[in-house]
């Protein structure tokens, strides 16, 4: 299906109110409910009688926050729609995520099309609150036909689990002589996100935020042919003396202008220390990336952490905190990317990086 690009508004005389009836009036159907504000949210409820094995009977409730906005989204972003979204949630498996130093868990579908990841209570609540820009965000890159380089969230949930008898996990035999009970009772707030490496032969992964600042993996630069292994800030510095990554110039000015796009979203939203998630496809000699991490906004404690380590207190004199305010966050992320990746000559003259500080 082919997407219009979007058009502003005509000058009109009529109220403000009246304009903006008219232009929703003239939106798809699927662009006005990615834009809809309204916070609409699905519970749901349910039991697992599991017959024969009491021990893991049990009963769920499940929030599906923005149920409308998100269903949306997966339908127009996720190949094969809903009915793909949840064949590939009916099978996870825990996941050992080795990139970061969150206490988070995370699993995956065992299609590997997908990530789940636990939230904090702040994420969370940052979250649910610029929800409906980034709905917004993404809606107006589809209808424009503009890359973006966010990971896509296809949905963020609630769920309570409460057992038969409320027993801890250990109480009871497990099938197959295992002991203990696959949950305990609860609650877990979780983020369901694409996984960007799906159906991809990844030799190297990068993680970079543009800081100097505990940059480097040690076990990572030891083992080279671990694929697994998350490469950060340091290690393609010294990487890329010996061997550079190369990227056609038109590729990535074109990255670079997505880059630019959903930074200055993000920056105006508060959202900071995010990641720029890169993968070498040595198979098809492509790179792979995709900005992750982008639910925290700048809270107090983040500020607090920005002082101590600008202060030195804890050591790395001389190099600025990995945590900073969103607009510096902003600059520094760009202009370290812009210069990670080098520009393949292609017979053109060699356009300028674009401006760090560029809104």
């Amino acid at each position: 299906q082919q997407q219009r690009r979007l058009q502003p508004p005509a000058t009109s005389s009529a109220s403000p109110n009246r304009q903006q009836q008219q232009q929703q009036q003239r939106q798809p159907d699927w662009l006005a409910l990615l834009l809809s504000p309204e916070p609409l949210h699905v519970k749901h409820a349910f039991e697992d009688e599991s017959p024969g094995m009491p021990w893991l009977r049990a009963r769920f409730s499940v929030t599906a926050y923005f149920a409308p906005q998100f269903a949306e989204l997966r339908r127009r972003c996720i190949a094969g729609g809903e009915a793909a979204f949840l064949t590939s949630l009916c099978r996870c498996r825990k996941w050992a995520s080795r990139g970061g130093k969150s206490n988070a868990y995370f699993a995956k579908t065992r299609d590997d099309r997908f990530i789940v990841k636990s939230l904090s209570k702040p994420e969370k609540a940052s979250f649910l609150e610029f929800a409906p820009a980034y709905f917004e965000h993404m809606a107006r890159a589809a209808a424009s036909g503009k890359p973006t380089t966010l990971a896509k969230v296809a949905g963020v949930y609630s769920i309570t689990i409460r057992t038969a008898g409320g027993a801890p996990a250990a109480a009871a035999p497990g099938p197959g002589g295992q002991g203990g009970v696959p949950f305990k009772d609860g609650s877990i707030d979780v983020l369901v996100m694409e996984n960007i490496f799906y159906d991809r032969q990844i030799s190297r992964i990068y993680d970079l935020k543009g800081s100097e600042r505990s940059r480097f993996n040690a076990d990572a630069a030891a083992n080279p042919q671990d694929a697994g292994a998350v490469h950060l800030d340091d290690n393609l510095r010294r990487s890329n003396l010996q061997a550079p990554l190369l990227v056609e110039q038109g590729l990535l000015r074109s990255m670079e202008h997505a880059l630019w796009r959903d930074t200055s979203f993000l920056a105006g939203l508060g959202v900071m220390d995010y990641s720029l998630l890169v993968g070498v496809d040595r198979e098809h000699n492509q790179l792979v990336v995709a900005i992750i991490d982008f639910i925290r906004t700048y809270t107090w404690d983040k500020q607090l952490e920005t002082w101590v380590k600008a202060s030195g207190i804890l050591g790395g004199s001389g190099k600025e905190p990995t945590i900073v305010s969103p607009k510096q966050y902003m600059r520094r992320f760009r202009a370290a990317i812009s210069s990670y990746f080098t520009i393949v000559p292609d017979g053109h003259e060699v356009e300028p990086p674009l401006d760090p500080d560029a809104v």
